[in-house]
């Protein structure tokens, strides 16, 4: 990819109140983090978007169980504005811009496409308290422009090996290319606390020994069977379960952001 691809595939000054949930690998819980994160939001009265940035295995709105009748393929291909394929979660106080579950056809695009896809995605930032992204896994290419749209980033971790070398292998890769972009980590499915500490505790040495920084804690989610059980019915698990430890414990995070993401955006 030239520079000049690049330059068209991101905006020149990010928005503060875009916020990437990404991995290094998949299967840590990532788009289930994005969506109790932006539900959380939205609870709490703030303006959140959730928006399905995995462009070739979009399943947002398969883990909320909705059939949207717009999604972000029209807005790309077609080229309907972006805030015409916006949908209105029922009961959860916050917006989606769906992907197209089990369709490859966003995972190939163009310089162009993406360019305008995300300029198209920072010009609707200023309706928003908060835009969450819910990140494709890995650092392909595609990832790559979409991350550097946010002005920070979640680094979803847990204690498997190939999830901490493969978070750390993310941010090495986006922090070389997105200088600006702040980095942050969420230890996911902990056990406990202090095991979440402990993986926390290995992603931080590892980047303070290569990278030359060291990258906050924003959270830490215990492991809770309950999100299986929503996940297996389509339901936002602060629908179905709202006490579960997994909720409180991404409550608390909305919490931080919700109060950041509003001094930005005022």
């Amino acid at each position: 990819m030239t520079p000049a691809e690049r330059a068209q595939a991101v905006p020149l000054l990010a928005p503060g109140n875009i916020v990437a949930v990404a991995s290094g690998k998949g299967g840590v819980g990532k788009t289930w983090f994005s969506v109790t994160l932006a539900h959380a939001l939205g609870l709490r009265g703030r303006k959140a978007l959730l928006f399905d940035a995995d462009m070739g295995l979009a399943n947002v709105d398969v883990q909320l169980g909705l059939m949207p009748e717009q999604d972000i393929a029209r807005a790309v291909l077609d080229g309907v504005p972006l805030r015409d394929v916006v949908s209105k979660v029922p009961r959860a106080g916050f917006d989606v811009i769906a992907g197209r579950s089990g369709s490859g056809v966003l995972g190939h695009l163009s310089p162009a496409q993406l360019g305008r896809l995300t300029r198209d995605l920072g010009d609707l930032a200023p309706a928003y308290d908060l835009i969450v992204l819910d990140l494709g896994a890995g650092v392909d290419e595609s990832v790559m422009r979409m991350a550097g749209v946010a002005g920070r980033c979640i680094v979803l971790i847990t204690d498997e090996p190939t999830s901490l070398t493969d978070g750390y292998a993310f941010i090495k890769v986006a922090r070389a290319r997105f200088p600006q972009l702040s980095f942050e980590i969420v230890v996911n499915m902990a056990e406990s606390v202090k095991e979440g500490e402990r993986s926390y505790g290995a992603m931080k040495r590892a980047c303070e020994s290569f990278l030359k920084f060291s990258p906050p804690l924003l959270g830490i989610v215990r492991r809770d069977p309950r999100v299986k059980d929503s996940i297996r019915r389509q339901t936002p698990t602060l629908t179905c379960h709202p006490s579960a430890t997994a909720c409180a414990d991404v409550e608390a995070i909305a919490d931080a952001l919700g109060d950041s993401g509003a001094r930005a955006h005022g």
